[in-house]
């Protein structure tokens, strides 16, 4: 049996990539947004973020709204078939337990 995906695994990782996962594909989320979301602190999202950013399971966006930048995340297409995956292996992990 593979490996969980050590990307996803990680708790807060795994946080932001189920959070991200609930949007359609292409549909997007702002930064604050997700902070609230998962009642994190700023520099820990944005660390875990740059990481799945690396694994390009998430893409970012930054923009501006007059003056103001605004950063939007989503999950890229890779992202949510490593996500999908991790849930089928998951899921087998679980199943095997009974």
């Amino acid at each position: 049996m593979d490996e969980l995906d050590p990307v996803i695994h990680a708790q807060a990782r795994l946080r932001i990539v189920s959070a991200l996962a609930t949007l359609d594909p292409g549909e997007s989320i702002t930064f604050p947004r997700l902070l609230e979301l998962l009642d994190m602190t700023a520099g820990n999202l944005s660390t875990h973020l740059r990481k799945l950013e690396e694994a390009e399971y998430v893409l970012v966006t930054k923009s501006h709204q007059g003056r103001t930048p605004v950063t939007y995340l989503e999950l890229s297409k890779a992202g949510r078939r490593a996500f999908e995956d991790y849930l089928e292996q998951l899921r087998g992990l679980l199943g095997g337990a009974s």
